[in-house]
């Protein structure tokens, strides 16, 4: 795919692997939406890289369909859902689970990306072309102690990444699933900001790259999962 003059969206575009995701498609020539909670981070951002900022949250299915519906009337086409909103907490062993804390997270990193990812297909299936990236992680691959709530989502992600393969195939609609291992990204800090970098630690460039790299293979072609490891993390 040529992404110059192509329209995307990346949800989570306020920082680490939604920002750089969204700065490097930019660079390429597409015009990229991001959307985010946090209204002064996300005007932040979108001044820094030169997207287009839409204040929403994507577990809120009223709040998905405005921004479909503002991207659809500012374009005439839209090509590109980076499913990338998402975030952990509730961090405890089987006995110690707290379902509020489960609902919240499964209701962004599953519920939301549902919604999202439905709202995109529904455009995509007209058009006949189209591509969404889902964001999973490495904890999608191989569960962990106290993990239950995050990684559990996260395998819940990787399914719908496969059942819309089957289902969107047919449509030349392309879906990609992306298993980022440990980033330096503000992931779990409380002002959502803030990050450790760690020279030997995977950094968001790395993620967006390989993002786009998929995205510009020619339309025929697509990677379904790839797996991003840091070389020697230790």
């Amino acid at each position: 795919m040529d992404l110059k003059g192509k329209i995307a969206l990346v949800t989570g575009g306020s920082n680490g692997i939604g920002k750089q995701t969204a700065l490097q498609l930019i660079k390429e020539g597409a015009t990229v939406y991001i959307t985010g909670r946090n209204k002064q981070r996300l005007q932040a951002a979108a001044n820094e890289i030169g997207a287009r900022p839409i204040l929403a949250d994507s577990s809120i299915q009223t709040d998905v369909d405005r921004v479909f519906s503002q991207i659809m009337s500012e374009n005439d086409s839209f090509d590109i859902l980076i499913n990338n909103a998402g975030f952990g907490a509730g961090w405890a062993e089987l006995g110690e689970l707290n379902m509020e804390a489960m609902q919240q997270v499964y209701q962004t990193n599953v519920f939301g990306a549902a919604m999202m990812g439905q709202a995109a297909a529904n455009i995509f299936k007209k058009q006949q072309s189209g591509s969404i990236v889902n964001i999973g992680s490495t904890a999608s691959l191989k569960g962990y102690a106290k993990g239950s709530i995050y990684a559990s989502s996260k395998f819940a992600l990787r399914g719908l990444s496969q059942c819309w393969q089957a289902d969107l195939r047919p449509h030349n609609i392309r879906v990609m699933h992306v298993n980022p291992s440990e980033v330096t990204t503000a992931f779990g800090k409380d002002d959502g900001i803030s990050r450790d970098e760690v020279s030997n630690k995977l950094r968001p460039q790395e993620i967006a790259d390989v993002i786009v790299s998929q995205l510009k293979m020619d339309d025929r072609g697509f990677v379904p999962e790839v797996t991003v490891w840091a070389t020697n993390p230790w």
